[in-house]
């Protein structure tokens, strides 16, 4: 692809479906405190009750001659027994540098509950989908000695979007669309038996864009052990609109772009 921006339009898929960007480079003093996290998943709050009416943006049917098909794939596992499969084919499209990051166990349910809950207050711990990286969590000094957010802190979201700017995207968005049943049928046991992943994915894709960018520094309190932003406004956004905030204005702005161009293409 020679636009850099259809480069990385796929690529957006593994910062959302993947929720890579909220987990990857997680601040450790700015958020819940780090608990052992189980393998139990949380039930959505609020299950669909009407009758299913259908998809409103149904995924393409995987079926013309293209470069899954070259392949020869074999049958899809069964969701519980997909890890191993799954992380296979992220290794392919992706590299190792992406793939170490995943946890080994219940993958796709991870991913989708990690989807399902950026537009929500919190994300637990015991739904992350990837580990801990070694990156501290910065701070910089701004007027009056205030706490703020900087740019070494915001430069730290630069390699995801590096290893995914790299990564063979044809080969991601075929992978989207091979697994999309498995997405699909975690989605539905989640709680939501007469809805749609990809119809979440793309509501999800509109709360983000949506999120607020302060003209100036974002100024932080430690009321406690955790920072927190100063503005309480602020303070009471999602989960995943703060990680819009934490990313930087760059980053973010940049990934709000590619976020329109993925709906597009979604619906």
């Amino acid at each position: 692809m020679e636009d850099p921006d259809l480069r990385l339009l796929l690529g957006v898929i593994i910062l959302i479906v993947f929720g890579v960007v909220g987990w990857t480079y997680r601040d450790e003093l700015f958020g819940e405190p780090e608990t052992e996290p189980t393998i139990e998943l949380p039930a959505a709050t609020e299950p669909e009750s009407e009758a299913d009416s259908g998809p409103m943006y149904p995924m393409p049917e995987l079926s013309d001659p293209g470069p899954a098909a070259a392949r020869n794939l074999v049958p899809l596992p069964a969701l519980d027994d997909s890890d191993a499969y799954f992380l296979l084919e992220v290794g392919t499209a992706f590299g190792p540098a992406i793939e170490s990051l995943l946890k080994r166990e219940a993958v796709i349910d991870r991913l989708v509950t990690t989807v399902d809950n950026l537009p929500r207050k919190k994300l637990a711990e015991a739904i992350r989908p990837v580990g801990r990286l070694g990156d501290a969590f910065v701070t910089s000094t701004g007027d009056g000695d205030s706490v703020v957010l900087g740019i070494d802190s915001y430069a730290r979201y630069d390699a995801v979007v590096a290893h995914i700017y790299y990564a063979d995207l044809d080969a991601v968005y075929d992978m989207y669309q091979r697994f999309y049943p498995l997405f699909q049928k975690s989605y539905e046991r989640l709680g939501y038996p007469d809805a749609y992943f990809n119809d979440r994915l793309v509501e999800v894709i509109d709360h983000l864009v949506a999120t607020p960018m302060p003209d100036g520094p974002i100024v932080l309190v430690r009321p406690n052990v955790l920072y927190e932003f100063a503005d309480p406004e602020l303070e009471a956004l999602s989960s995943g609109q703060k990680l819009m905030l934490r990313m930087g204005p760059n980053n973010a702005g940049t990934l709000k772009r590619l976020l329109l161009k993925l709906k597009d293409k979604l619906v």
